[in-house]
């Protein structure tokens, strides 16, 4: 069982490490292209350094999960403190659709002024950029058992690609003086950025409100725990995701009268089932073996229905005004 736990560790330890190196040379690429955009004047290498950022950002929250999956828990974050790194995606992908409009507002400046570049220099600074990159993403991929950093691995070979047109951009330029290609690129690359950050806004704002995940089908799901020998029926089930690839998922199931040494076995099936076919890793199971009736929830619906299920919030209201009422009113004496 320990040393189970020691070499999940080690991994993690890993991927942490390797993270750290490819997020320290991806700084080293967005200085590079930075400056190399300002010597070149070319808004294609400065759009360059805005996808970079990207990656930063992709390199950075896989970093952080690393870091967070080797920190336990405690009595005031029972959770632990992944959702920080969701908090901080999305500030990352508004800031980036920031960035991208920005872009898009230089080059609608440059469609109408059109300004020299250095195709020279570009080379140079694209170059530079994608020799780092292919270092980083090689790297990355020997950890290919983490989900965060072969996310990353695709971040960094995509903006390889994006490099890739700025040096043709660049041969264009020297070769025919085109200078118009250079915002068109730019344009190019602020759709590829806008994309990526409405894609992680979607996904964060997903999280945050607790919705249930993608690769999940709940109608599956449920077939799938009533063919679990002993469960007779599921209801008030929610199943989330408490940071990317970690799922959860809470629920009442109907089963026989039977002690809990008996139903024992129910439950390591469930959660067996869960684990291994929709990576649902955090479960709480509530059994029962009568009819629930609950406040808040609705009796025979599968989901809990915050708001009773059966009256509208002015029915609930008006209902217990009335009972309020009844209640202030003298008791008749007998």
């Amino acid at each position: 069982m320990s040393s189970g736990h020691t070499g999940h560790n080690h991994t993690h330890g890993m991927a942490k490490k390797t993270l750290r190196l490819a997020l320290f040379l991806t700084m080293i690429i967005l200085a590079t292209e930075l400056v190399g955009g300002y010597l070149a004047n070319s808004l294609a290498v400065l759009s360059d350094a805005g996808h970079v950022l990207t990656d930063i950002f992709a390199l950075g929250l896989a970093w952080f999960a690393a870091a967070q999956a080797e920190r336990p828990a405690n009595a005031s974050k029972t959770f632990g403190y992944h959702r920080v790194g969701i908090l901080v995606a999305l500030v990352n992908a508004v800031t980036l659709i920031v960035i991208a409009l920005a872009i898009l507002w230089e080059a609608v400046q440059r469609f109408q002024h059109p300004e020299k570049v250095e195709p020279l220099v570009m080379f140079l600074a694209a170059g530079i950029g994608i020799a780092i990159n292919l270092y980083i993403g090689f790297g990355l991929q020997k950890e290919r058992d983490n989900l965060n950093v072969r996310t990353a691995a695709l971040h960094v070979f995509g903006d390889v690609g994006v490099s890739v047109g700025v040096i043709v951009a660049g041969v264009v330029i020297l070769l025919t003086g085109w200078y118009a290609i250079d915002p068109i690129l730019s344009v190019g690359i602020a759709v590829l950025i806008a994309v990526g950050a409405w894609r992680i806004l979607h996904e964060t704002t997903d999280i945050l409100l607790e919705a249930v995940p993608k690769d999940i089908n709940l109608s599956a799901l449920v077939r799938d725990m009533m063919r679990v020998p002993g469960v007779e029926d599921v209801h008030d089930l929610h199943v989330w995701c408490i940071t990317s690839g970690m799922y959860a998922l809470s629920c009442h199931a109907s089963i026989a009268d039977l002690p809990p040494s008996q139903s024992t076995s129910i439950l390591q099936a469930l959660e067996t089932m869960l684990n291994k076919k929709y990576r649902i890793g955090h479960t709480a199971i509530q059994f029962e073996s009568h009819t629930h009736q609950d406040d808040c929830c609705c009796v025979d619906g599968l989901y809990c229905q915050m708001d009773n299920g059966r009256e509208s919030h002015e029915e609930h209201d008006h209902r217990l005004a009335l009972e309020v009422k009844q209640q202030a009113q003298p008791k008749e004496v007998r």
